[in-house]
């Protein structure tokens, strides 16, 4: 008995213990808890209870193996001399290591928010960089406090230093806060097929907006090639944004006919034509119904407007393409007359 005592009694063992009881602890937690609670939230309508519990699985699996690591440790004679620098070591880690499993879930949780919300549903990953950035501010200052640090002149410090930096990085902080200004005003989301006007060359930029950034926003033009245009330059823009108030849109095609053509002909086969093309082009919005107006006497054919509608703005050209094509087979069929420009010269005699 007495030799058993004292084996239960031992450092080594009781460290070897405390860990091995550490590693029992994780792995019913992982195994008994996550892949229960797995099960429960497959059933439920949102999927942010399973993407919580996907985010804290290993970090607080981790967590549960290097508290049993620092209180195996704490047990070793060994390091009694270490004991206060391994007490820093661990203090660091943890704090750190909450705040990984508190920035991420907050994300998860802020990032379902704005998505069940209609007018963030596209609101960009600026503001829960944000959020994660403050949380490991907060934890650097609570690792500082721990340690007695004065941050008095630290503070005082980064004020001088920030006025250097904020001159050096002016452009940058520019950038920074035009970004905060897309968010919260939002002219723009993520998803919105926008127009710019005049930035590359004079040209205007036309495409779909990725991402809006710290620095940049990216937008992804019609070509599939990205575009990353400064925050700055984007909120002093003109931006004709074609996805607000809704993505549907209107489609104006110009069209013109002979002098010598039945107009109540022409009329009737172009509404026949755009009709069917408006039912049965996917990209089109097939409950509007197409207009035609008559609106000038031209040198060589009386011109009308043939207004057509689809879901999406980008997918304009397609609607014209396929309308256009469609409109000159059947006027061909018709015998209606395109005239290409004529002009008649008179001889007096």
């Amino acid at each position: 008995m007495n030799y058993i005592d004292s084996f239960l009694q031992n450092q080594y063992f009781i460290s070897l213990s405390t860990f091995f009881a550490a590693i029992v602890v994780a792995t019913v937690f992982d195994v008994a808890l996550i892949r229960y609670a797995k099960k429960v939230t497959r059933n439920t309508k949102s999927d942010l209870s399973e993407n919580i519990i996907n985010i804290i699985e290993k970090p607080v699996y981790i967590l549960i193996l290097f508290v049993g690591l620092y209180l195996s440790l704490s047990h070793l004679p060994l390091l009694n001399d270490y004991q206060f620098n391994i007490d820093r070591i661990f203090f660091v880690v943890i704090v750190f290591l909450v705040t990984f499993i508190i920035s991420r879930t907050s994300r998860a949780i802020i990032g379902h928010w704005l998505h069940a919300q209609e007018k963030y549903r596209k609101t960009p990953q600026l503001i829960t960089k944000i959020l994660s950035a403050s949380l490991y501010i907060i934890a650097l200052l609570i690792i500082l406090g721990h340690f007695r640090v004065n941050i008095t002149p630290i503070l005082a410090t980064v004020g001088v230093g920030s006025i250097a930096i904020g001159l050096a990085l002016q452009s940058t902080l520019a950038n920074f806060f035009a970004g905060l200004s897309i968010v919260s005003d939002r002219p723009v989301s993520v998803g919105d097929f926008i127009e710019v006007e005049g930035i590359v060359g004079g040209n205007n930029i036309a495409g779909t907006v990725e991402d809006i950034g710290w620095r940049s926003t990216r937008i992804r033009t019609q070509p599939d090639t990205i575009i990353v245009m400064p925050n700055n330059k984007l909120a002093e823009s003109t931006i004709v944004n074609t996805s607000k108030p809704r993505l549907e849109t209107s489609v104006m095609v110009e069209c013109g006919v002979s002098y010598n053509s039945d107009l109540e002909k022409v009329e009737k086969v172009t509404k026949d034509v755009a009709e069917t093309i408006q039912k049965n082009l996917p990209e089109t919005v097939d409950s509007f119904e197409p207009k035609i107006r008559f609106h000038t006497f031209a040198d060589s054919n009386i011109n009308f407007t043939v207004v057509l509608r689809v879901k999406k703005y980008q997918d304009r050209f397609t609607l014209k393409s396929e309308f256009i094509k469609a409109l000159k087979s059947r006027y061909d069929k018709e015998s209606i007359e395109i005239s290409w420009p004529v002009r008649k010269v008179y001889n007096e005699k």
